[in-house]
């Protein structure tokens, strides 16, 4: 029997490992996806989704007031990156006090603005794919819809989702390494300036 999320989170809320492990495994594989959008780290990415479920099970009360989960969900994980992004420049900015003569200390770069930056450039990636290309990464990875979903939804055989999905990413990632370092570099050098 299929327990809507509605039941998962009314659950939750009253303590329920069992439907909090459901609400997990169901967005983990989206969360994932997105966090790499912004993040392409894994271990940090790991972490924050750590803290982003021990974060909502800790407030686990609130979760009857839960309209979208998912939405609930990427706004902690977008926050808690952001915190990360933060606590990192500060890091960097202590340590440049510490050890002014080290090799680091002439860069100050804003990790928040280029998390911005890197932000406005995923989404030029976007757009410049083709409409159906788009379409189908968006179906996956922000509605977290299988290949098989996709297909069926959009009436076309999966091993044509997949071909399309492949292409968009691999478009993206390379879209994002060529613009985003430009990108990073440039504020590199007008951090040292």
């Amino acid at each position: 029997m299929e327990v809507s999320e509605k039941e998962l989170l009314r659950k939750s809320a009253r303590g329920d490992r069992e439907a909090f492990s459901v609400l997990y495994t169901t967005h983990l594989a989206g969360l994932t996806r997105y966090l790499y959008l912004f993040n392409p780290v894994p271990e940090d990415n790991e972490e924050i989704i750590q803290d982003v479920f021990l974060k909502i099970w800790e407030k686990k009360d609130f979760l009857n007031q839960v309209d979208s989960f998912k939405a609930y969900l990427f706004t902690i994980s977008r926050n808690l990156l952001l915190d990360r992004l933060r606590r990192v420049r500060v890091e960097r900015k202590v340590m440049q006090l510490v050890a002014p003569e080290s090799e680091d200390s002439g860069l100050r770069l804003d990790d928040e603005l280029c998390y911005e930056d890197y932000q406005h450039v995923a989404g030029k990636a976007l757009e410049r794919l083709t409409e159906k290309r788009r379409y189908i990464f968006e179906l996956r990875t922000r509605d977290g819809l299988s290949l098989d979903e996709i297909a069926e939804k959009l009436n076309i055989s999966k091993s044509v989702v997949k071909k399309q999905f492949y292409a968009a990413s691999a478009s993206i990632k390379e879209y994002l390494r060529t613009r985003g370092e430009m990108t990073i570099s440039l504020l590199f050098c007008w951090t040292i300036l």
